[in-house]
């Protein structure tokens, strides 16, 4: 049987159709694995959570000095300074010969009471003192809901406080409940109270590293504990 020019012509149409949407299934076939792919190793989002106070923005502050020249927040001997979730994007770890790139996000310190009565004592005025607590306490709230958004979440603890309270349960609690991969850091351990072993029992299944973000001690090993756990990141 003999086919003429304009059957040949839809023969080639249908042919030119059918190669153009398995071109277009492989482009999203293979644009799917790349984006996965930099998903993956890229861009991880790295979250500081622990209670007022303990060093989370020293520790993020230390790291963006050290990979970007720049801070992520400031800091203040009185408690809540960091009222509202703040984040660093593009901070490229090296360790090693390898590279992370991380999304920083340092989070509003963690508490089961929050007293403007308690801000009063720094001499600041009630007002003041009052707005402080209403932004620290709706700090709290923003930063479980930020959990959920979490790859990793390194927990800093003051190594001179007792670790056994509330409110490090409290975190640790809904860290499992999220299945979100932890590394426990024990900080100021410049300081003669420091008891990392302390730390280190009370979440004995969790890695506990010990550092001082003040001065920038043990960084080395804080830096291959959270190389370890990024790996694990899927």
């Amino acid at each position: 049987m003999g086919y003429s020019y304009s059957n040949i012509q839809n023969l080639n149409k249908v042919k030119n159709y059918k190669n153009n949407m398995v071109m277009k299934a492989f482009g999203r076939f293979f644009k799917g694995i790349i984006n996965s792919f930099f998903r993956n190793k890229s861009d991880i989002k790295l979250g500081f959570y622990g209670p007022p106070n303990a060093g989370k923005t020293s520790l993020a502050n230390r790291i963006c000095k050290d990979f970007t020249d720049e801070e992520i927040g400031s800091i203040s001997k009185i408690p809540h300074e960091t009222r509202n979730v703040q984040f660093k994007e593009k901070v490229e770890i090296e360790y090693k010969g390898k590279k992370i790139t991380f999304k920083l996000v340092d989070t509003p310190g963690i508490a089961t009471r929050i007293d403007y009565e308690d801000f009063l004592k720094y001499k600041m005025k009630k007002k003041t003192a009052k707005k402080r607590a209403k932004e620290a306490t709706q700090g709290v709230v923003e930063s479980i809901k930020w959990l959920d958004d979490m790859d990793l979440v390194v927990v800093v603890l003051d190594s001179t406080k007792n670790p056994y309270n509330q409110v490090n349960v409290t975190i640790i609690g809904n860290l499992v409940a999220r299945k979100i991969p932890v590394l426990i850091v024990a900080n100021k351990i410049d300081l003669k109270k420091s008891d990392i072993k302390k730390v280190a029992s009370a979440f004995p299944e969790y890695e506990t590293v010990g550092i001082s973000a003040k001065y920038g001690k043990n960084l080395e090993d804080f830096y291959e504990a959270v190389f370890k756990k990024a790996k694990k990141v899927k």
